[in-house]
Order: C-alpha cells, then sequence, then structure tokens
C-alpha cells in the first residue's frame, strides 16, 4: 500500500505562494471531499496551518495519486500545476511516514520542539476522519503519528526548555517563585512582546494582571484581554506594591522604572521580593535596582542567554528523537506490510472455506443419515484439514510480508490458488512455457551413442 505526503512550508515556498494553498478551518471538510473524490485516492487528510499546507493520500497507484493531488491544488489555488510542483516537496512511503511522525514530533518546525503542532496534527485526523475521508492506513499513520508527538516529548523533554524571549521570562520567574498560581504581574507597556509575555505567565497560573501603558486606552485594550485591570501610566510606581512580577516593554528613550521608586517600595515594605524583567531597548529599568535586597532583575541579555542555552539542549533532544522516530517508523513499515497480505489471506481462507463446505456437503449426502456426533467427527475433521494446510502458507506470507520480496510471495500465491483479491488488481496470468522434448535424448541412447552398455543395465534396473 502507498502513502504519500505532498506540500509547502516555510522552507519551501514563500508566504505569497502559502497563503494560496491554505485552507481555512470551515472549508476543509468540503476539500476533504472533493479531494477523495479524485480517481485513485483511497484515502486523505489535510494539515494546514500559518506555516504548512500538507496532503497525506493513500493512492492505488503513484502516478495517478500525485497527478490527483497537484490537479486538486491547481483547481483550490488557481495556480499552475507547473508551479505548484516548483514549490511543493513531495514525499512517497518510507520518507513520507517519516515526515509526519517529525512534524509530529515538532522537529519540522520553525521553533524546534514546538508542542502546538501536535494538537494540530490530531486536530487534521479528527476533520478527516468525522468528513468520511480516511481509510485503514491514514487513520494508523496519523494515531501512530500523535502516539510519536506524545513519545518524543516524554522521553527527550525537547519542548521543556524555552526558546522564545517571551517565554524565557516565564521560565525565569518559575525559578524564582515555583509555582506560579495566584501571583500578580504588572504589565508596563502593550505592545506585542508584552503581551505575549503576559499570556504565557497567564496560562502558567499567574492570576492578575494590571497593565500600565502611556495611551490608557491601549492598556485598557490589552488588560481585557487577561481581565485585568488598566491603570495610568502616572500612577504606575503606586502599584508596584500588589505586584510579585513587572514585565517593562515600552518604546521609551530612558528609565521609565527608577531606582528611588524601587528603593522606597523596598522601605515602605520590608521584606518583599520583587522580580523585574526589562524587555526593552534601550532598557526601561535602572540597571542599578538589580543590587537592592529582594529584587531580581534580568534583562533582554539574560533572556537571550536562556534561550540560547535551551535552544542547545533542545538540539541535543532532537537527536534521541530522531532515533526514536526510525523505532516507531520500522513498527509502522512491519504493520504495513502485513496489510498487503491481508487481502489475500483472507481470499485464501475464504477459498479453503468454500471447497470444504462443498465436499462435506457431498460426503454427507453420500452418506445419508448420520447422527449428530457422527456430524461434528466428519465437521470438525474437515475443519482440522483445511487449517492445517493453510496455516503454514498463511504464516510464511506474513513473515515475508516484512522483507522486500513480499509483494512477489503474495502474487505468487494469488497466481497458484487463483485468487481474486479485493482491492488488488489482478496481475495477467501468462501460460506455462511448452518445454520442448525434441532436443532431449533418453539415458539410454546417451549411454548408446558412447558406445557403452547402458542398454542392458537399463533392462535390469527396469
Amino acid at each position: 500500500m502507498l502513502i504519500v505526503a505532498v506540500g509547502v512550508n516555510h522552507r519551501t515556498a514563500p508566504v505569497e505562494i502559502r497563503e494560496k494553498l491554505s485552507f481555512l478551518p470551515h472549508s476543509l471538510p468540503a476539500n476533504l471531499k472533493k479531494l477523495h473524490h479524485y480517481p485513485g485516492i483511497e484515502g486523505c487528510a489535510i494539515i494546514s496551518t500559518c506555516n504548512r499546507t500538507e496532503i497525506y493520500a493513500v493512492p492505488r497507484e503513484l502516478d495517478e495519486g500525485l497527478h490527483a493531488i497537484w490537479n486538486f491544488l491547481s483547481e483550490y489555488s488557481g495556480l499552475d500545476i507547473s508551479e505548484i510542483k516548483n514549490c511543493t516537496f513531495c514525499h512517497t512511503l518510507y520518507d513520507s511516514i517519516r515526515h509526519l511522525f517529525r512534524v509530529s514530533a515538532g522537529l519540522d518546525s520553525m521553533i524546534l520542539g514546538e508542542t502546538q503542532i501536535l494538537g494540530q496534527v490530531r486536530e487534521a485526523y479528527e476533520v478527516a476522519l468525522k468528513a468520511g475521508t480516511t481509510n485503514n492506513v491514514i487513520n494508523t499513520l496519523f494515531q501512530q503519528a500523535i502516539v510519536v508527538g506524545k513519545r518524543v516529548r516524554t522521553e527527550t523533554g525537547i519542548d521543556k526548555n524555552a526558546v522564545s524571549v517571551s517565554y524565557a521570562a516565564v521560565e525565569l520567574a518559575k525559578q524564582k517563585f515555583g509555582e506560579l498560581n495566584g501571583r500578580s504581574v504588572l504589565v508596563v507597556g502593550a505592545g506585542k512582546m508584552s503581551e505575549l509575555t503576559a499570556k504565557h505567565l497567564v496560562s502558567n497560573g499567574v492570576s492578575g494582571v494590571i497593565v500600565s501603558n502611556r495611551s490608557f486606552d491601549r492598556a485598557e485594550m490589552l488588560a481585557e484581554k487577561f481581565n485585568g485591570k488598566a491603570v495610568k501610566f502616572e500612577e504606575l510606581s503606586s502599584h508596584m506594591k500588589g505586584a510579585d512580577i513587572v514585565i517593562s516593554s515600552t518604546a521609551a528613550s530612558h528609565y521609565v522604572i527608577r531606582y528611588p521608586d524601587i528603593q522606597e517600595l523596598l522601605n515602605d515594605n520590608p521584606g518583599k521580593k520583587v522580580m523585574l524583567i526589562d524587555i526593552a531597548v534601550p532598557r526601561d529599568i535602572d540597571p542599578r535596582i538589580g543590587e537592592l535586597p529582594g529584587v531580581s532583575l534580568y534583562d533582554i541579555d539574560d533572556l537571550q542567554s536562556v534561550v540560547d542555552n535551551n535552544l542547545a539542549e533542545r538540539r541535543q533532544a532532537a537527536v534521541a528523537s530522531e532515533s526514536i522516530i526510525e523505532d516507531e517508523l520500522n513498527e509502522f513499515m512491519r504493520w504495513l506490510a502485513t496489510q498487503f497480505v491481508v487481502p489475500t489471506i483472507a481470499a485464501l481462507k475464504k477459498m479453503g472455506e468454500e471447497i470444504k463446505q462443498k465436499e462435506l456437503e457431498r460426503a454427507l449426502n453420500r452418506l445419508g443419515d448420520v447422527s449428530d456426533r457422527q456430524y461434528k467427527v466428519i465437521s470438525s475433521m474437515a475443519n482440522s484439514i483445511v487449517k492445517q494446510l493453510l496455516h503454514f502458507p498463511v504464516v510464511r506470507l506474513k513473515e515475508y510480508a516484512v522483507t522486500t520480496e513480499g509483494h512477489l510471495y503474495t502474487e505468487v500465491l494469488q497466481n497458484l490458488f487463483d485468487l481474486e483479491v479485493d482491492g488488488q488488481r489482478p496481475k495477467k496470468k501468462e501460460p506455462p512455457k511448452q518445454i520442448d522434448l525434441s532436443a532431449w535424448v533418453s539415458e539410454e541412447e546417451y549411454y548408446r551413442s558412447k558406445g557403452q552398455n547402458g542398454g542392458a543395465s537399463l533392462e535390469k534396473n527396469y
């Protein structure tokens, strides 16, 4: 059985191409069904994210399947097939399976080891399953890919170390406070970096969010996203006493959090511990504040250092991840190989059952009336004969299925027993070659030609 993967990602195509080949979530079911209706496509699923669009399909024939996918993408996007071929990758069998496993594990992402892609693979499978466009191979492939993604993250911890500046701030906060549940954060500045950092902190347990910005309207908009409250910029220092973590990322050309303000805060609140994270360039927080007791101050270079160290650890985890993927790939290929012989085995058993029933019925008709015990004995014997005759051919075929000659043994068995196998195109059976015996000589003639008494000895022997 064939598996193909055709798609675009951030490595193969620019954004103007990727956006034409992307699918909105609400349009996926209809487009999946459209692809599934193309001749030769037995099952399919589509992963579509901001950075990738990938089609996984099981075609009856490789060329037929690839042309169906390219035609489908061309019809959907309005791009020429030649243009689509130039910007898409195409993987078959081993490579397509390995690619999906690597995608699910986060090894093919812009951010190595990202967690979000695993949920996107699961969602793509669920959409295809609900749309009715999967088959047994697609089902097993995606289920196994999800297992691989989970296993890689569990065994290697590839997603445990932050590789973005905004999430590095969360990691440092966890190191200082342990659990962040019940902690509060004061966000100074309402830009994208401030929002991302606040988002990561809230998702990790921070419950109170205060936002301060020179534009109060923007502060209110950001605070609303986290069910927090906005405060005026000139009241910033008075609200610091209620914050465990302060994140500052403004475009100011001077310090917005000054040494005297924090010194006064600590004097008024003995024993207070506060974490200050300065993501701005130029810096928002006076670096002398880091010398005050109870204060932990980190700037953008500190955060980048954390990111660099964590990225190195993720690269090491990626090496171990590749080994896991190869193990899972080999296991899946063994399963896939046996799937090719399953219809042949089923056809062989069906033939054996039909012969058994036919001959059993004929024998019972000849015997006339037989007792229940006699019927059971005869029936049991017929079952046993068929099972024993077919046992070793079935076992051997399963063993050969995982070798490079598996297809050959399957076709030989089909031809030997003249099996019609559902879902597989019958091979044209060539008549056996006739052996020309005219050129052969008998043993007796051979000995006579050598002047030996072969004939007399042959008469004695035969």
